[in-house]
């Protein structure tokens, strides 16, 4: 069997890899092509084009890049029609694989897109874009399913693969341990995010939040972790010249969130990791003064946070752009610093039916549904 994909950030590579260790476990033969990073290559990616090239975010930024990705997308493009896989996907990244996938699917490859981009939230015209571009949406959140079986569009709930990997017990002592961190004392981390735009916005006010919430009580000590080595040294000069006791790990976000009480979190995934490791949290977010403008206007929904998404109301405070001040996230951190490690407020009952509804072998349903698709389910 022979599979073409195309992720173009590190998350896709990483949800990617797994999917591709379940089609060899089926398939131990199999071939695959296209764009992904280590984890993919790990898992006998034959690469096209750099993954870090495609790595964009936001509505302007993007159009700075413009002429390279439209090259990039017209020579994969080329190559996989030239000699059509079984079955191509794109993992995410919908401004450029669903165009990709378009161009396969008109010439006769089987396509399947996973993780639904957010037309539930904006843009939601996308949606006959999306029917002509794939045979199949495999949609990562249950809320997701319905408006797609509403457009006609084929789709599948196949689960989030961090709810398969993270366990619904957390043992905060071996992180801390794993952390080089005291098992004593009240720990908050600060997740600034993994691009670098996002720490250039959000790691100052993070540590400015961190500062105040220490002036207040100098028991508390504070970890960062860096996404990536890039990361790191763009984080450093920041936490050293930090006033407040910050520890600067290198990865390792699961380990930040498992060892702490609180977490203050740039919107995103990371969100919903300290959901699933039962981390009462706040979340923040900044983005480029254009993108703001526009998303703002075209937005239409009351949340960002994915636990807030997911739940259908508020369940932990979230404050964007403007609202982002240090002085209102630590007013907001303070009441969730003092509910202690073991307190059963709402959000833990919330966080634990998040996890159990979204914990469903992700991995082994993606691929299932691969199978079928390129007509090999009784592999």
């Amino acid at each position: 069997m022979r599979v073409g994909l195309v992720a173009g950030e590190p998350s896709g590579d990483t949800l990617g890899a797994s999917v591709i260790a379940a089609l060899r476990a089926r398939c131990p033969s199999l071939q695959v092509e296209g764009v992904g990073g280590p984890l993919l290559a790990a898992q006998g990616l034959e690469s096209l084009y750099p993954m870090e090239r495609l790595s964009v975010m936001g509505l302007v930024e993007p159009l700075r890049r413009l002429p390279e990705l439209l090259r990039a997308r017209r020579a994969i493009a080329q190559h996989f029609s030239g000699n059509p896989p079984d079955v191509f996907f794109g993992i995410d990244s919908p401004d450029f694989n669903l165009g990709l996938e378009r161009r396969l699917r008109d010439r006769g490859v089987k396509t399947a897109h996973l993780v639904s981009p957010s037309v539930w939230a904006w843009r939601r015209g996308r949606l006959r874009g999306i029917a002509r571009s794939t045979d199949l949406m495999l949609c990562l959140f249950p809320f997701e399913v319905g408006i797609y079986h509403d457009h006609g569009i084929p789709v599948q709930f196949v689960g989030h693969p961090l709810a398969d990997e993270i366990e619904p017990v957390v043992d905060r002592e071996a992180a801390r341990s794993r952390l080089g961190i005291a098992p004593a004392g009240r720990l908050v981390a600060l997740l600034p995010g993994s691009r670098a735009a996002e720490v250039v916005r959000l790691a100052p006010v993070f540590l400015e939040t961190a500062a105040r919430l220490y002036a207040r009580d100098d028991s508390l000590s504070f970890v960062v972790p860096a996404a990536n080595p890039e990361r790191e040294q763009q984080l450093r000069p920041l936490v050293d010249g930090s006033a407040v006791p910050v520890t600067l790990v290198s990865g390792g976000a699961q380990d930040v969130l498992a060892a702490a009480d609180v977490a203050l979190v740039a919107s995103g995934t990371a969100t919903l990791e300290a959901a699933l490791l039962r981390r009462p949290m706040v979340v923040a977010y900044r983005m480029a003064g254009p993108t703001w403008f526009f998303l703002s206007r075209m937005v239409d929904t009351p949340w960002v946070a994915l636990p807030n998404l997911l739940a259908g109301h508020q369940v932990v405070p979230e404050f964007l752009q403007e609202e982002a001040t240090p002085q209102a996230l630590a007013a907001a951190l303070e009441p969730l610093l003092q509910e202690g490690p073991d307190s059963r407020s709402s959000w833990a009952d919330e966080f634990a039916r998040l996890h159990e509804q979204l914990r469903n072998d992700c991995a082994a349903r993606v691929a299932d549904a691969l199978l079928r698709l390129a007509g090999r389910a009784d592999a």
